[in-house]
Formats: C-alpha cells, sequence, structure tokens
C-alpha cells in the first residue's frame, strides 16, 4: 500500500482568531498537517527555516514585515517552497505585487474551507491557483492596461502572445499561465514556440531576459 503522502503547511495571519480558525478548518483535512503559525513575516521567515514546509499559507498585511516583501525574500531563500495568499485584499497592486514576489496562488478571505484545502493541495502539487474573481482581475489586467505597452513594444506579436509573453516574463510556467488564462497546456506551448520565432529567441531565459529588458514583468 502506497503512504499518503501529507502536506506540511505554514499559517501566517496577523489576526489571532481568524489564524485560529483557518489552522482549525485546515487541521481537520488528514492530508494537511500545520507545522508551525506566525503573526508577522519575520515570524514567518523563522517558522519556515525551522520547520521547511512545503507549502506557506498567507495573508499580505502584516506587522513588522509585510505579507509581499516576506513572499520576496522566501522565494530567494526557498524557491521550492509553493507560497498560497489568503486576503482581503484584491486590488491590482497587491495582487501583482504578491505575484510578481513568487506567490504560486491567491485566493481572498472569503474562500471557504473546500476551496482553501484544495489550493493548499494544489499548490503543493505544483499548480498556480486563483480564485474566480482573482482569476478575471489577473486576465482583465493583462488584456486592458498591458496590451497598449506590449502592443508598441512587440508590435509584431498577437494580442494573445502579448498576454503570455507578459506572464512568461514574470516567471510563470506553461502550466501558470494555462491556469491563469484558463487555455490548454498545449496551446500555450505553441504560443510561447511563437513568440520565440517571432522575437528571435532560441530559449526561454533568453525570451524572458528579452521582454524584461523591454519594462515587462515588473
Amino acid at each position: 500500500m502506497t503512504a499518503v503522502t501529507v502536506v506540511r503547511v505554514v499559517v501566517a495571519d496577523d489576526h489571532p482568531m481568524y489564524r485560529f480558525g483557518l489552522v482549525a478548518a485546515l487541521s481537520g483535512d488528514h492530508g494537511i498537517e500545520i507545522v508551525a503559525e506566525a503573526a508577522d513575516g519575520r515570524e514567518l521567515l523563522a517558522a519556515v527555516e525551522r520547520t521547511q514546509p512545503d507549502v506557506i499559507l498567507t495573508d499580505l498585511a502584516m506587522p513588522h514585515l509585510d505579507g509581499t516583501a516576506a513572499i520576496r525574500e522566501l522565494f530567494a531563500r526557498h524557491s521550492d517552497v509553493a507560497v498560497l495568499v489568503l486576503t482581503m485584499h484584491e486590488d491590482d497592486q497587491a495582487l501583482m505585487g504578491a505575484l510578481r514576489a513568487g506567490a504560486h496562488g491567491y485566493l481572498l478571505k472569503g474562500a471557504d474551507r473546500t476551496e482553501i484545502v484544495r489550493a493548499v493541495l494544489a499548490v503543493a502539487s505544483g499548480n498556480a491557483v486563483y480564485g474566480q474573481a482573482v482569476a478575471q482581475r489577473i486576465n482583465a489586467f493583462f488584456t486592458q492596461t498591458q496590451r497598449a505597452y506590449t502592443a508598441q513594444t512587440f508590435p509584431e506579436l498577437t494580442g494573445r502572445e502579448r498576454e503570455i509573453l507578459e506572464l512568461v516574463a514574470l516567471g510563470q510556467g506553461n502550466h501558470q499561465i494555462a491556469r491563469t488564462l484558463y487555455l490548454a497546456e498545449k496551446t500555450v506551448r505553441n504560443h510561447v514556440s511563437a513568440i520565440m520565432n517571432k522575437l528571435g529567441t532560441t530559449t526561454r531565459a533568453a525570451t524572458v531576459a528579452r521582454a524584461r529588458d523591454a519594462g515587462l514583468g515588473g
């Protein structure tokens, strides 16, 4: 019989009662083990160093070191640990800041227990997870605010290719891009190949560098 893999999670939120309820909800799932809690960004960094979890579930607005800054630091030190944001902030600045810092998923605090558990397990498996409202904002952000800029920078690309190039520049893999834009992963691969052909790049790293040189990806 194959042993069940338990996902080890650190939970960070500066509201004790919300954190208590969240830990209780997650602990009820046999596939999840809460290995540490943190009330601010500094405690989160220390907890991750101490416990080496599989997933970090964190809010953004926390004292001493906010969630976005903590995610950026964690990504630099522990790029193999998945970070799932659970926050009340749904504005583009908070959302894009967290994704650029290295978050693998983004949920709003209105999410129910089932959705949160599913998201934790999904990011632990290497998937990107966004709540429906968040995914719509991501899509709108790229289709509306980036279209004019990338059209001027890379006029040879189609609108969809520009959207995908922006996500590539953010460091997202094909699977994440497919989830973000509701596309098949094969379709994303085809678009990436077309982008590389049009930009004259031969590797994904070179494509990222070219896009970031043009100001994409933040």
